[in-house]
């Protein structure tokens, strides 16, 4: 049985993900600082971990949980991000750090720790933003957010270089979305695109054969907002 590893997984498009991957019989390991609240009914082929990507301790806590029950992963998802919506100005040191920590250097973290779990044909999926890509339409009060995705792509292409052999690194990156998210950056705007449509997509891409892409930056939009 494949293994999927999925961070973010309380909400929107990443809860939406462990259905699609659990209903495939995936086993599937869901990532989130909260619990699962949905009423949809999971196989035991799903396991929930409390888990915030800044804390050190809680990727050991990974790493013991998939060394113990001596499991590989197939599909890693980094979907857990942060944002924070403030005028540059107003924008302090924390915030730009702890939105870098969650957008960054947590998965940056995940991925060193991982990798003893990672397989040569594993595909490592990093949820990004179209706010993250040169010469796409930027917005204010988004410094921090569109900055850290940008940094977050650039790792995607660089990792795909170092790792040309596997496993292989792509980069979704997504426009408006109907998420607690976009709220945040974009109060009272109505998404065309729901959680469960975008949810399939990334599921489609990620089960593909990764050796079609890789090291790709690729945005997944019909609009920004």
């Amino acid at each position: 049985m494949k293994t999927a590893l999925i961070t973010g997984t309380s909400s929107g498009i990443g809860l939406e993900l462990i259905k699609k991957f659990d209903k495939a019989g995936i086993r599937t390991i869901s990532l989130s600082r909260s619990n699962i609240v949905s009423d949809h009914e999971f196989s035991s082929n799903l396991t929930h971990i409390n888990f915030d990507i800044t804390i050190e301790e809680d990727i050991k806590k990974i790493v013991t949980f998939l060394s113990s029950n001596s499991l590989q992963v197939d599909f890693l998802i980094n979907n857990a991000g942060k944002l924070v919506n403030k005028p540059f100005l107003d924008q302090t040191q924390v915030d730009f750090k702890s939105t870098y920590d969650v957008n960054f250097f947590g998965i940056i973290s995940l991925l060193q720790s991982l990798f003893p779990f990672l397989k040569k044909n594993s595909h490592i999926v990093n949820i990004s933003s179209v706010g993250g890509i040169g010469g796409s339409s930027k917005f204010p009060g988004l410094s921090s957010y569109s900055s850290s995705k940008g940094a977050l792509n650039i790792l995607t292409e660089v990792l795909a270089t170092e790792f040309k052999e596997g496993p292989y690194f792509n980069a979704l990156c997504l426009g408006a979305v109907q998420t607690p998210m976009l709220e945040i950056a974009f109060p009272g705007y109505n998404a065309e695109v729901k959680p469960e449509d975008m949810a399939q997509f990334i599921y489609n891409f990620s089960t593909s054969n990764p050796l079609l892409f890789n090291g790709k930056v690729i945005p997944v939009s019909i609009s920004n907002p």
